[in-house]
């Protein structure tokens, strides 16, 4: 898919989970807190988290940086939706409305209006984080689809049944408006997602520029009027406000200027009824137990005891399990993918085989300058000789036998060959601490090996048939 097909795509399904979403939240704070959801702060709360799982996604970040990063989003974008609903007077970057909003104490019907206003925007967080995580295939198009379709007929369902059963009206204009851009927007992204294929497509011949003029036309159209529609009712409260100004504004022109107006906007006032319940409770009837002997009182004591703590030591059990596995999860890695993967790995390869190197290349020298302290040292020095010299040790050969293969192989350097593998024997088989002369003469001895002089004869063994292996 093209680059303006693909992002054109991303906004269509942008508005679908709008929709509906905002639908909803519009519904719920109408008809609970006589106002509706802020539209602007919907909007951006969606974009936010689509923006912070966006970037964070496939890195093989650390889960517990993603969570916080997460979780500190989320409260940024909750702290602005509250400081919009209580209206404050204070700047929303200044602290005294933060002060001021938790040293206010609050009543249950205060906490339950926080709840909701809380939980609305956790749904619109929610919402943008599994929109990113989410294919733009054409089943799962069509699957949001129907599930836009039954959120908004469980809407007008509630809608009916408040208005039937309680005879409630609640004067909710918006979200049964959401409606028909969440409609626009599905149609035109399912035809989006559907056309979709690697096969190529042409017009008939003579109709090209034609199909072409269409379908721009029906794209631009659709699109167009399904942002008109998801815009309107931000539009429409706009609207009223600013017929409020001029109203006040435009006072002796007061009886044109209404006319007109609710000729054109057709406004309704928004009459909230307030509906009471009352709850009627009724004094439950006391049971009274009989009176037992002590060995009863006792032994139920006893067995509340046991219960009590089998069911003490259970939770415990449970709480620590999901502690270790939340612990395990937050520290985990996040997966890597294949795009991000293919610069930044393969740099980090390239350093790490780099430092690898060089710290062998570092050793080497340093082991060149500060020579062997230990004969086991040297003889694992004489079998890389040894085996740069075409003669490799094999597995069932003793230091001894090895030693005397590399004699008559190099009659000039018995003398040298011979002092390694004894002061190799000595110190591992004999268990014998070597003397410092000792050390020496077998340091001496590898030095000669490894002289420039021997490199000839070293260099003829590659030339000549190879023995075989001994029994």
């Amino acid at each position: 898919m093209k680059t303006g097909k693909r992002a054109l795509l991303f906004f269509v399904i942008v508005g679908m989970e709008l929709s509906w979403l905002y639908a909803w939240a519009t519904f719920l704070t109408t008809s609970i807190l006589n106002r509706s959801f802020p539209f602007p702060e919907a909007i951006a709360t969606f974009a936010l988290a689509a923006t912070i799982t966006l970037l964070s996604q496939g890195r093989g970040w650390r889960i517990i940086y993603i969570v916080g990063i997460q979780v500190f989003g989320f409260i940024l974008t909750a702290l602005r939706i509250v400081y919009v609903f209580n209206t404050w007077s204070y700047s929303f970057l200044s602290k005294v409305w933060l002060i001021e909003f938790f040293n206010t104490p609050r009543g249950p019907l205060e906490w339950l209006h926080l709840i909701l206003v809380l939980f609305l925007t956790f749904m619109f967080w929610v919402g943008g984080v599994t929109f990113t995580r989410r294919p733009t295939a054409y089943s799962t198009v069509c699957a949001r689809f129907d599930l836009g379709i039954a959120a908004f007929a469980l809407l007008f369902l509630m809608k009916f049944l408040v208005l039937y059963k309680g005879g409630i009206k609640i004067e909710d204009p918006l979200s049964q408006l959401l409606f028909f851009p969440f409609f626009i927007f599905s149609l035109l992204g399912i035809g989006l997602v559907r056309s979709r294929t690697t096969s190529p497509r042409d017009f008939l011949p003579g109709y090209q520029a034609i199909g072409v003029i269409l379908s721009f036309t029906v794209v631009v159209v659709l699109f167009g009027t399904g942002l008109v529609l998801f815009f309107l009712p931000y539009l429409t409260s706009a609207a009223e406000t600013g017929y409020t100004i001029l109203k006040t504004a435009a006072r002796p022109l007061e009886p044109v200027l209404v006319s007109i107006l609710r000729f054109i906007f057709m406004g309704r006032t928004v009459r909230p009824e307030s509906s009471s319940g009352q709850t009627e409770g009724g004094a439950g009837e006391l049971i009274t137990l009989a009176e037992s002997s002590w060995w009863m009182e006792l032994l139920e004591k006893l067995l509340a005891w046991v219960l009590g703590g089998i069911l003490g030591l259970t939770v415990l059990i449970i709480f620590c399990a999901a502690l270790f596995f939340l612990f395990r999860w937050l520290l985990s890695r996040a997966p890597v993918s294949q795009r991000r993967q293919s610069s930044w790995y393969l740099i980090s390869l390239w350093l790490e085989r780099s430092r690898i190197f060089l710290c062998f290349f570092l050793r080497r020298i340093v082991r060149r300058i500060k020579g062997y302290k230990r004969a086991a040292q040297l003889y694992t020095g004489l079998l890389n000789w040894g085996r740069h010299s075409g003669l490799p040790h094999f597995l069932s050969e003793t230091p001894t036998e090895y030693g005397l293969r590399l004699q008559n192989r190099f009659p000039s350097l018995r003398r040298e060959i011979e002092l390694i593998t004894e002061a190799f024997t000595q110190e591992v088989y004999g268990e014998i601490t070597l003397h410092e002369q000792q050390l020496d003469l077998a340091q001496s001895a590898w030095r000669r090996l490894r002289s420039p002089l021997h490199w000839p004869s070293r260099l003829k063994t590659w030339f000549l048939k190879p023995e075989d292996h001994p029994l």
